[in-house]
């Protein structure tokens, strides 16, 4: 079953929210303490796969026209659209925080990362599944966290990455047929590292040291895709 890894992560993912759901009675001082610890590991986490990279150019190019591509798009005021009417479908506010900002927050961490791809890529062109389970039990734990202070938006997540992995999957067998192994593994290679930019915003953002509009970063991962197949042919 190619979809079995993604089925896992994405199941681990809801069983983390429900439990984290029921964890939100602890004292906000708690609560904060968590938030920037959590903040913390994402941070450490984002600056590991930063230096994945052999081509830092790459990734800076990549980050900027990517970023002034959704800036342009605005592409964190069109999530944030999308959060606030799946919120209105819901309920007006999460029993702790914003169900909007739980659902980009929780989309970008579990999605992000060359876990997801190459766990992906495993399922759907060697059926192995071993990638996901490990990643989906990481994201379990982290939707346990991130749901005891933003909330059952985090639950949100979960679809994100069942689609998301579920393409990529489903996919994977029609890619490694168009595009040249050492193509793929560049790609994989920079793209690991310009994740790892945004996984830092994430982190910096968590704890409150910074506000940035990470969705607006989200196009740089095109345009890797972009110049990686372009550097393999010129």
């Amino acid at each position: 079953m190619v979809l079995l890894g993604t089925l896992v992560d994405a199941l681990l993912i809801i069983v983390g929210t429900i439990i984290g759901r029921f964890l939100q009675g602890i004292p906000d001082k708690m609560k904060e303490a968590v938030m920037q610890v959590i903040g913390l590991s994402v941070i450490l986490m984002g600056i590991q796969m930063g230096i994945k990279s052999n081509n830092f150019i790459i990734v800076i190019v990549s980050l900027v026209i990517g970023t002034l591509l959704g800036e342009w798009i605005d592409l964190d005021l069109q999530l944030n659209r999308f959060g606030r009417w799946i919120e209105s479908k819901i309920s007006k506010k999460g029993d702790n925080g914003d169900i909007a900002q739980a659902f980009i927050t929780s989309t970008l961490i579990f999605a992000i990362g060359s876990m997801s791809i190459l766990g992906a890529l495993d399922s759907g062109l060697r059926n192995d599944h071993s990638v996901l389970v490990t990643k989906g039990i990481i994201d379990g734990f982290t939707a346990i966290l991130l749901a005891s202070t933003l909330g059952i938006g985090v639950i949100l997540g979960a679809v994100s990455v069942f689609i998301y992995e579920g393409v990529i999957a489903v996919f994977a067998g029609q890619i490694s047929r168009f595009v040249p192994a050492d193509v793929l593994d560049t790609f994989v290679q920079q793209l690991t590292a310009t994740g790892g930019a945004m996984i830092i915003a994430i982190g910096l953002s968590m704890m409150g040291l910074a506000k940035i509009r990470i969705a607006n970063m989200l196009p740089a991962i095109l345009i890797v895709a972009l110049i990686v197949t372009l550097m393999h042919f010129f």
